[in-house]
C-alpha cells in the first residue's frame, strides 16, 4: 500500500516571534515526522545553514537528511513594481517568497524556474 504524502504549510506569523533556534527545531521536528514543510515567507542565509548543520548531526538509519529551496517573486518586472515590492519587502520584511523542506527519503527534487515550482517525491 503507498504512503500518503503530508505537506504541512507554517504560516509566517507562526515563526515571526520565534528566536532561529526554536524556529529550526520545529522545523526539523515536523520534517522527521516525514512531512513536507512549507514555510511562508524565506529563511536567512544563516537559518538556512544552521538546519543543514543541525540536519548533518541528526543523519541516521531512519533520518536520511532533508531537501530545501527558498524562492523570491520572480525579478523580472518592470521599474515601478520593483520600486513597490521593495517598499513592501522594507515593511514586511522575510515575509516575501517561500520556503520548501522536507526529508531526503520523500523529496528527489525541488525545480524551480521563474514561473513554476515542481517538487518531486518518491513514493
Amino acid at each position: 500500500m503507498k504512503e500518503n504524502i503530508t505537506i504541512q504549510f507554517i504560516p509566517h506569523s507562526e515563526l515571526a516571534s520565534v528566536n532561529s533556534e526554536n524556529k529550526l527545531k520545529k522545523i526539523l521536528k515536523i520534517v522527521k515526522e516525514n512531512k513536507i514543510v512549507i514555510i511562508e515567507g524565506k529563511l536567512k542565509a544563516d537559518e538556512e545553514a544552521k538546519l543543514i548543520e543541525n540536519t548533518m548531526k541528526q543523519i541516521d538509519k531512519s533520518f536520511k537528511g532533508i531537501e530545501i529551496a527558498s524562492f523570491e517573486e520572480a525579478a523580472n518586472f518592470d521599474f515601478f513594481y520593483k520600486i513597490k515590492s521593495g517598499l513592501a519587502r522594507m515593511l514586511l520584511g522575510d515575509k516575501f517568497g517561500l520556503s520548501i523542506i522536507g526529508p531526503a527519503t520523500l523529496v528527489k527534487e525541488i525545480k524551480r524556474d521563474p514561473s513554476k515550482i515542481e517538487l518531486m517525491v518518491n513514493r
